[in-house]
């Protein structure tokens, strides 16, 4: 993790109810000028930073990779207005996460209960690959995000694709080979501190992400994504109960 990305953590830490996160940032020269070539080309779209959304004090933390062109890039909430949306808000909302199953907009009164969603990278990146660096230098924010997250009392973190998986472990400081992502994999995170934070009864679940490619190619079905949130909200309900 490097210098910008503590100074954010440490923030989160010392304030939890901060808000690092910035609309404006600019930090990735290829996404900035990216987006600027995007909001010439539909400026209609929102075309910026795109933040989190959901419950301020979920128990559920969902990450995904970076906003889609045509959905959170032009709506301004996360898997808002696109395909990866559709199965998502629709298993939130069968899991008792969403107020209803539809995410066409954000003026749609769509509310979260327990559950926020964020992206490793906040800014659309070209042909949806972020570089290497770009997801270190966003990591900071998500760094901040987690820690919002485990000082307001999550529990649940779910990563959406490897690249999720890995942004997750950065912004903990823990090592990516000691946590092997896999669809269902369930990983209970070591008791004690890391990056100032305190891990215990943190758990990060692994999916792969809910894309028009892998529903498609049925890399992931609506039973495997179901299954997934079926053991988190087993293992969340068995946690309130024993009031861990």
């Amino acid at each position: 993790m490097d210098q910008e990305a503590r100074i954010l953590l440490q923030k989160a830490i010392d304030n939890p109810m901060q808000s690092r996160f910035s609309a404006d940032c600019r930090q990735c020269p290829r996404l900035a000028g990216f987006l600027d070539e995007v909001k010439t080309r539909y400026p209609d779209y929102y075309a910026r930073p795109v933040p989190s959304f959901g419950d301020p004090a979920p128990k559920l933390l969902i990450i995904g990779l970076a906003p889609g062109m045509h959905g959170a890039n032009r709506t301004g909430r996360p898997f808002t207005g696109d395909f990866a949306g559709i199965l998502l808000y629709r298993t939130l909302h069968k899991f008792g996460f969403a107020s209803h199953e539809g995410s066409a907009s954000p003026e749609d009164n769509l509310q979260l209960m327990q559950c926020r969603i964020t992206n490793a990278v906040k800014c659309l990146p070209p042909e949806n690959k972020p570089e290497p660096s770009e997801i270190r230098q966003c990591n900071g924010y998500l760094s901040a995000e987690i820690a919002d997250f485990i000082n307001g009392g999550g529990s649940a973190l779910l990563a959406l694709g490897a690249i999720a998986h890995q942004a997750a472990l950065m912004a903990l400081e823990l090592k990516h080979r000691d946590y092997r992502f896999g669809h269902g994999a369930v990983h209970a995170l070591p008791a004690g501190l890391t990056s100032g934070l305190k891990l215990t009864g943190l758990t990060l679940y692994d999916s792969y992400h809910c894309s028009r490619y892998n529903t498609q190619t049925r890399r992931l079905t609506t039973d495997m994504f179901e299954q997934v949130f079926a053991k988190i909200c087993t293992d969340l309900a068995f946690h309130q109960k024993t009031g861990d």
